[in-house]
């Protein structure tokens, strides 16, 4: 299936793409993977495939909060392929360096930001939910959540929302930014359900939403179905395109 967006997104569940673009940029959102040397109290991504890791090389990675299932393997993406840029929020960025990522590879920014990352335009955008990482002595302040707008050598913009309620202010994404595609969250409890997500592909004006952030554990309860559902019944002419964890999207 074409999204005609000028990428191909691989899926690894919950909330993790690896974005290539047609001109060569491979980017990560909110890394969380399966991997086989995990530290001891750690945890894999249970949607992901086992040993799920079709990364060949990495330019940046973007990361909308701290939460740890968006954060987990930041720091294993960086070793791995040390990218050019690991983009986040000024808070999340001194952690980053704490972590042992070095000060020339955090791009830090906040939100109404737009930098150029690997020759792209990326906007740091509002998001409503909350934000925090984890040490020894229990939870550091991440922040302010956000989400990503990114404008593609295409001449298309992916928004990325993260982990976000509906807010009312999508309207002005959908005014400055015109994104084509949105990865939105539905699984309801932690994030926006599929009514609220409904009401957000409403607000934003996009061709065709990807739905994240549902069904990896039993409280996330939304499906891409259920969008389906309430996008009709509040007559909203939105493509619903659910990638299953492992697959790609052209």
């Amino acid at each position: 299936m074409s999204l005609n967006l000028g990428a191909r997104l691989t899926y690894y569940g919950h909330s993790t793409f690896l974005i290539a673009t047609a001109g060569g940029v491979n980017l990560v959102l909110d890394p969380w993977f399966w991997t086989p040397d995990r530290p001891a109290g750690g945890m894999n991504n249970p949607s992901c495939p086992e040993g799920f890791q079709p990364i060949e090389s990495l330019d940046a990675i973007l990361i909308t909060h701290g939460h740890f299932d968006h954060i987990a393997d930041a720091v294993y993406a960086y070793e791995e392929h040390r990218p050019e840029a690991v983009v986040a929020n000024w808070e999340i960025g001194e952690w980053l360096k704490r972590q042992g990522i070095p000060e020339k590879a955090v791009r830090q920014m906040n939100k109404g930001g737009t930098q150029d990352v690997c020759g792209l335009p990326v906007t740091m955008v509002h998001a409503f939910h909350s934000s925090s990482m984890m040490d020894e002595t229990g939870p550091v302040y991440g922040g302010e959540p956000c989400g990503f707008v990114v404008d593609l050598e295409s001449g298309k913009r992916l928004y990325c929302a993260g982990d976000t309620a509906v807010f009312s202010d999508m309207a002005l994404i959908a005014e400055l930014y015109e994104p084509d595609v949105a990865l939105l969250p539905i699984g309801d409890l932690f994030t926006m359900g599929p009514r609220e997500a409904a009401k957000a592909c409403e607000l934003l004006g996009v061709d065709v939403v990807v739905p994240i952030h549902f069904g990896t554990f039993p409280p996330l309860t939304g499906t891409p179905e259920a969008l389906r559902q309430e996008c009709a019944a509040r007559g909203v002419d939105v493509e619903v395109v659910e990638v299953k964890p492992g697959a790609s999207v052209e």
